[in-house]
């Protein structure tokens, strides 16, 4: 294997300890394949049509000269069919958006289908543990919690509620016709533009099938058609697939609140078996955690040698089980085959979703066990034990068992780096309501009022993975310390979520790296900078907040009126490109780092980039410089903040009861409007 040069590949002192022995031990990684293997350079500018069998006809823009035109016929580039450029990377771009709100919606749909269970007492180990959000969403859905009228009115049980909610959300997934439910959610004119548009979804998998069907061979061949069935596909993610399934969970396993916890991989015990919960649908970690507690268990592994057993989370996975338990994280994705180099992970569970089949041909090298547990998601090399929500504890204890009786199989030194950071996590947009308002003046109208008194300048969202093609983690890194150093506050998500956490950015100290507005914010209310919402598939908490932003008043009308935008510096996911087109969708400016599948087509590109903010209030963008994304978020920000005539520093003024009544009544004009 070619020497690698670390500085290069992460930022992460852990993660470079690791590599170093993996080239001593001879194995490759993703870093060893990402050096010799290329990505081809007509594939990444979506400029490649492989669906149908008379290809692949390739398409790539001609190359010029600067200030060369272009003659007519190198304009005209197309496939055997006649698909023009513009059709053709339309197609591949549409077929992302459609694969990543399948994987968001398909473990939706396996929540939804759970709940029911729970909610019939017909699973093992689950229960309904907000009761307060269920009642909250039941109202969305227009399921009663009260039985009985006036004063005979009594509360409905939580089983009861659960079992008239259950079905209706599972029929929002097959629904063929009508609107899905939480468009209603959304700012009233936001509605009105996707309705103007025709872009509401009818219901989940019905935009999905319709969007693949459209990139066939010889079907819709109208870019702009084929981006507008894109954004209809996105919605089903954003305001259905995803944003039901982070309503469900939170239900069965609690609406995260603020806990403590650690990153990095030096959270693994080299005295404990080591379980590393991979992937990233909460419903067997939920139960690997309780399991992981029982004294049975933690009597046999002592019998076995060691001092206990060490649960530690990687991906979503980790994040779900991170903001509702404290259980560490190992790390974000591009830490999975370093933490089987460790030597000291018994097994790793896995179960959808960014896993690496290269897991299973680095366990090899050491004695880790891969279980996948998914009947979606199987490897040829690794145990397979499925999950079975009816039996989910005694899955859950078996794994753990499997793990504990690998313990004494160590083969190679164990070498466990000493990295590990503290975190402050579970911002949920209802925690983050509480401590802005407490539990009687709940409501987004304090954030609000930072943002026009200038203390906060904007509000920006940092999401998404890692991506083997820049450093890992410094994208995230440069990009936040730059926004919060301008007093924007970030929510983030998943991968990029861990990486701030991994620097420090998880904590109210994280303060340090702040502009004095967002530091006397941090400060006073003791929060981070950079607020942990949850996983991927939580994304849509942000589009939550945003809309609580909309409606507290004083920002605008619609989510594209606020001074806010999103970006995922480190994106590798076809599920990253389906968040985008939602966000988009939904009115903010968002940016993609590393590079863009759509350059092998200029006309569809600056639609993208342009052209569809006429329709959508949002835009895509571009930039793989992180330093230079944040300045494009910046003066975004800075343009809506002008825009609402907020581009001045104002005076500092302390609201009395008036001032209050005045913003609420504003607030309930907006939402009317």
């Amino acid at each position: 294997m070619a020497e690698l040069d670390l500085d290069k590949l992460t930022m992460d002192p852990a993660a470079q300890e690791l590599l170093k022995k993996a080239q001593a031990e001879g194995v490759e990684t993703i870093f060893d394949r990402a050096k010799t293997m290329k990505p081809c350079p007509i594939g990444i500018e979506g400029a490649c049509c492989r669906i149908c069998a008379q290809g692949p006809c390739r398409v790539p823009p001609p190359k010029k000269k600067p200030g060369e035109e272009m003659p007519e016929e190198k304009k005209k580039r197309m496939g055997l069919c006649g698909a023009t450029a513009e059709t053709i990377v339309a197609r591949n771009f549409a077929r992302m958006v459609a694969a990543g709100t399948s994987a968001h919606s398909d473990h939706a749909r396996g929540v939804a289908k759970l709940f029911i269970e729970v909610a019939h007492g017909r699973t093992q180990g689950y229960q309904i543990k907000d009761v307060t959000k269920l009642r909250r969403v039941a109202k969305d859905w227009d399921v009663p919690v009260m039985e009985g009228e006036g004063d005979d009115a009594k509360p409905r049980s939580a089983e009861e509620i659960a079992k008239e909610l259950g079905p209706k959300v599972l029929a929002e997934f097959g629904q063929q016709d009508g609107e899905i439910n939480y468009v209603r959610r959304a700012p009233k004119k936001r509605q009105e533009i996707w309705r103007k548009l025709g872009v509401v979804p009818r219901g989940v998998d019905i935009e999905v099938v319709e969007l693949m069907h459209r990139t066939h061979m010889g079907v819709d061949q109208d870019y702009k058609n084929l981006i507008k069935q894109s954004t209809r596909c996105a919605l089903a993610d954003g305001w259905a697939g995803s944003m039901i399934s982070t309503d469900l969970q939170d239900i069965l396993f609690g609406c995260p609140v603020p806990v403590a916890g650690e990153i990095n991989l030096g959270v693994l015990k080299e005295d404990h078996v080591n379980i590393v919960m991979h992937g990233h649908e909460p419903l067997l970690p939920e139960m690997l955690y309780v399991a992981a507690q029982e004294p049975e268990l933690i009597q046999y592994a002592q019998s076995k040698g060691a001092k206990g057993i060490q649960l530690a989370g990687m991906c979503c996975s980790a994040n779900e089980v991170l903001m509702r338990h404290g259980v560490p994280v190992a790390g974000n994705y591009l830490h999975q085959e370093l933490a089987v180099i460790t030597g000291a992970v018994d097994a790793m569970v896995v179960d959808v979703q960014c896993e690496m089949q290269a897991l299973e041909n680095v366990a090899q090298c050491y004695h880790t066990k891969i279980i996948t547990t998914d009947d979606r998601a199987k490897m040829p090399l690794a145990e397979h034990i499925p999950f079975d929500e009816h039996h989910a504890l005694d899955v859950a204890r078996k794994i753990i068992r499997e793990a504990i009786d690998n313990y004494p199989n160590r083969k190679a030194p164990v070498m466990i780096p000493q990295e590990s950071s503290p975190t402050v996590v579970g911002f949920s947009y209802e925690t983050i309501q509480y401590l802005l308002g407490g539990s009687i003046r709940g409501s987004y109208y304090t954030l609000n009022d930072n943002v026009i008194g200038g203390r906060i300048r904007g509000v920006a969202g940092v999401v998404g993975c890692n991506n083997c093609r820049t450093a890992q983690d410094t994208s995230h890194m440069v990009l936040i310390k730059e926004l919060i150093k301008n007093d924007v506050i970030v929510l983030s998500t998943g991968c990029a979520a861990m990486a701030a956490g991994k620097y420090g950015l998880l904590t109210p100290e994280g303060a340090k790296y702040c502009g004095p507005g967002l530091a006397e914010i941090c400060e006073t209310v003791g929060i981070p900078p950079v607020l942990h919402m949850g996983a991927c598939v939580d994304n849509s908490r942000i589009l939550m907040a945003a809309t609580a932003c909309v409606k507290a008043g004083g920002l605008g009308t619609d989510i594209s009126d606020l001074p806010a935008a999103g970006a995922a510096p480190e994106w590798m996911s076809e599920k990253a490109i389906a968040i985008g087109q939602y966000f988009v969708a939904s009115g903010v400016y968002t940016l993609f780092g590393v590079n863009w599948p759509t350059t092998g087509s200029e006309i569809l590109t600056d639609y993208l980039f342009k052209g569809i903010e006429e329709e959508l209030g949002g835009k895509w963008d571009f930039e793989a410089d992180p330093e230079m994304m944040a300045k494009k978020m910046i003066a975004h920000i800075d343009l809506k903040r002008k825009a609402l005539g907020i581009d001045k520093a104002r005076e500092r003024v302390l609201f009395d009861m008036d001032m209050r009544r005045e913003m609420a009544e504003a607030a309930a004009g907006a939402e009317e409007h």
